[in-house]
């Protein structure tokens, strides 16, 4: 048998009001249009308030029923009542099976077992399912109000403004569904008024946090091939770039400041040694000069194939002038860097920007000026955080500018000395991959290169490309 004492207090618990007195006569749409129950007022202290008959009942939990009280929890959602007190009220019987663990619940027309721990029940033979299993609660058997009480014929009604269950006997059993075929024509029923109480809502997940990178690399670039007027496709070595990058918010909008700095070393040849000339023999070994060794002396290029000939800046003045436009350069070894600072704001994921930069290149020969200018373009930034990225980025700078010089001497005549401009069209870019090695560390590979178109007084358009590796760290 199920233990005979008090269910308690519940505390937070739901007050279950009952009323059993409904007329046999009376129809099924007019039982189920209960009156609402009268306010409970306040209950003495210490009492538990009780609804039965539509009347007031106050009394203490060792006196109603051999000390079992009417009162209801909630288990997620879902209320609970205790069993025997429960249905002894709506007139069923109550056995225990303690083999099995099983309760029993019959009355004429209607039988219902439930057993702990199950979240089935069997009405009449027909497996139900059940929101939450029935359950032991301080000693007391507790079950799931409504699937039990509809089986016993009742129907329950939920009064949330009063956080009152009310459950009120019909004039004969709801049917469950039939398993059997059902009459042709059946009279048609008033479903009974059910409101459940409102579910919790579900807690809406925060928004996976954006994560921010913030890097810097150094690499190694493999044998880069230089095409300018001083190096036919000669190989540089020595040659490296930095860069780096950091994302940021800006205005609101998700922005990225982004550095590419690359150092090219390689070599001019030539086959002459320039020395003084003798007077009146320009053109001899040593002085094959057309506009410009130390002594500037004129005369044609000693060899088609020597590449110490090299078209020079303004060379179309020159031509203009005296007919010649090259200059015999001495072996050496050219230099050139260039930089540039860029920033862009995100148009998609994964972390592609579009922006402005500005650029600048410095020269080590034939007095080249520093050339610099704005421009645009795109970048794709390395997703740090995954074992394998792709980056890359192509960034075009329509004019790159300067001021050339020309050498002071008598033999360039009126552009002596003379300051004239000189400027390219520039790309730049860069396409790669890089691999985590764990923790900030990782490697990086691709090809970088630049191009340079000639525009103003430019000698020749220029070219560089090369494999690259190297190392970087994010932050």
């Amino acid at each position: 048998m199920i233990r005979r004492h008090s269910f308690g207090r519940f505390g937070a618990a739901l007050t279950l009001a009952v009323a059993t007195s409904v007329a046999a006569s009376a129809a099924p749409s007019v039982a189920q249009t209960a009156p609402a129950p009268a306010a409970f007022g306040s209950p003495p202290s210490g009492e538990i308030p009780i609804l039965f008959n539509d009347a007031h009942v106050y009394a203490k939990p060792d006196t109603l029923r051999a000390g079992r009280v009417l009162a209801a929890l909630v288990r997620n959602g879902v209320i609970l009542v205790p069993l025997r007190s429960m249905f002894e009220q709506l007139g069923a019987t109550v056995s225990w099976d303690a083999a099995t663990r099983t309760a029993d619940v019959s009355k004429p027309g209607s039988d219902v077992k439930v057993t702990l721990g199950k979240s089935i029940v069997v009405v009449n033979g027909e497996d139900r399912p059940l929101d939450v299993a029935p359950t032991i609660y301080r000693g007391t058997v507790v079950v799931p109000v409504r699937v039990i009480s509809e089986a016993m014929g009742a129907y329950v009604q939920w009064i949330p403004e009063r956080r009152v269950v009310v459950v009120r006997m019909l004039a004969s059993p709801v049917p469950l569904p039939p398993s059997a075929p059902t009459p042709t024509n059946p009279p048609a029923a008033v479903p009974p008024p059910t409101a459940t109480p409102a579910p919790t809502p579900s807690p809406t997940p925060s928004p996976r946090p954006v994560r921010t990178e913030a890097f810097i690399a150094g690499d190694y670039l493999i044998s880069p091939k230089v095409y300018n007027e001083i190096s036919p496709g000669n190989t540089a070595t020595g040659s490296y770039a930095l860069r780096g990058a950091v994302e940021f918010p800006l205005f609101g909008l998700p922005a990225m400041l982004e550095g590419d700095y690359r150092h090219y070393n390689y070599p001019h040849t030539a086959q002459q040694i320039v020395s003084a000339c003798a007077p009146g023999t320009p053109g001899t070994t040593g002085c094959g000069t057309v506009v410009g060794n130390a002594l500037y002396q004129t005369g044609n290029c000693p060899s088609t194939t020597d590449q110490g000939c090299v078209t020079v800046v303004g060379f179309q003045q020159i031509i203009a002038f005296n007919g010649l436009g090259q200059a015999y350069v001495p072996a050496l070894t050219a230099q050139e860097n260039e930089g540039d600072v860029r920033l862009g704001f995100k148009i998609f994921d994964p972390r592609v920007y579009i922006g402005a930069g500005y650029v600048t290149k410095s020269y080590s020969y034939l007095g080249m000026p520093r050339l610099s200018g704005a421009g645009f373009g795109v970048s794709k930034l390395p997703d740090l955080d995954q074992t394998l990225s792709l980056e890359g980025s192509a960034w075009y700078y329509p004019r790159i500018s300067g001021n050339y010089t020309y050498p002071t001497t008598t033999l360039l005549g009126p552009l002596s000395g003379q300051t004239i401009p000189l400027s390219y069209a520039y790309w730049k870019y860069r396409a790669g991959a890089t691999v985590k090695l764990g923790g900030t560390l990782f490697l990086d590979a691709g090809i970088a290169g630049e191009r340079a178109t000639a525009r103003t007084n430019a000698p020749s358009n220029t070219a560089v490309d090369a494999p690259y590796v190297g190392l970087g760290i994010h932050f």
